[in-house]
């Protein structure tokens, strides 16, 4: 995990907020760690009261301890073939974990492409991680070691969401943003026609501190992305984590 105790200002940061320390703008800085490609399903089923996905909750001693996550992992060397191409290598590594830490047998040939996600330079591990998503029609026993995953939930992604702002489940940023935006759409087939009618978001994020000490990721389109000031009057597309919860602020970006 990140060094969460840097640049907290007086323990204003957000729990969940896995960016580590601000001040490292570029990949080339010294100590910045090389990002660790690595892939995600979010699995879609039907519930009685609307789309569900499934989450995992991560053991507590392990990277992203405690957190409640989609089945993912890095992807392997194995898991390239004998190719190179890594979109391929994403789409394998999403079906291998997806079996190991739920059980689950899902095709790739189900999944959508929802979104890249890159952390901003920094010395913690970081994961350089495709999102997937992919429409499970019968139903699945969900199986989990008891090890590296502790529990599992299927759960409408504004349940999931509730849960976090009142502090029940702990989310990074990139699962909660993927969160709310499956949160408008409902039955599964909509949110997955809908996801294959738009580009997948690339989010190379840029992390820094609001004149109120709030940390804030930026992404491509908000008007202090370039700049690295939540300052700048203009278009909005960034997440502020605050200690009381994550906003999403966006004015560019159609989901």
């Amino acid at each position: 995990m990140s060094d969460q105790g840097a640049d907290n200002n007086n323990g204003k940061q957000h729990k969940n907020d896995m960016y580590g320390k601000i001040g490292l703008r570029s990949e080339s800085d010294e100590g910045v760690s090389v990002p660790i490609p690595a892939a995600t399903v979010v699995l879609l089923r039907d519930g009685d009261d609307g789309v569900e996905v499934l989450m995992l909750r991560k053991n507590s001693k392990i990277t992203f301890g405690g957190m409640w996550v989609f089945p993912g992992g890095k992807i392997d060397a194995e898991d390239y073939g004998d190719g190179t191409d890594l979109k391929a290598a994403a789409r394998v590594a999403a079906v291998r974990e997806t079996q190991e830490e739920a059980g689950v047998d899902v095709s790739a040939d189900k999944f959508v492409w929802l979104s890249h996600w890159t952390p901003p330079p920094g010395p913690q591990k970081r994961f350089a991680t495709w999102f997937f998503a992919a429409h499970v029609e019968n139903d699945h026993v969900i199986s989990i070691d008891d090890g590296e995953i502790k529990d599992h939930a299927w759960l409408r992604p504004a349940d999931a969401l509730i849960k976090h702002a009142a502090g029940e489940f702990d989310l990074v940023p990139p699962t909660w943003l993927t969160l709310h935006h499956l949160s408008s759409y409902s039955p599964a087939s909509e949110a997955i026609s809908h996801f294959q009618s738009r580009e997948p978001t690339v989010y190379s994020t840029r992390v820094v501190k609001a004149d109120n000490g709030n940390r804030v990721a930026l992404w491509h389109g908000d008007a202090g992305y370039e700049d690295w000031n939540a300052e700048v009057d203009g278009h909005r597309h960034r997440l502020v984590m605050s200690k009381s919860g994550f906003t999403f602020e966006n004015t560019v970006e159609e989901y």
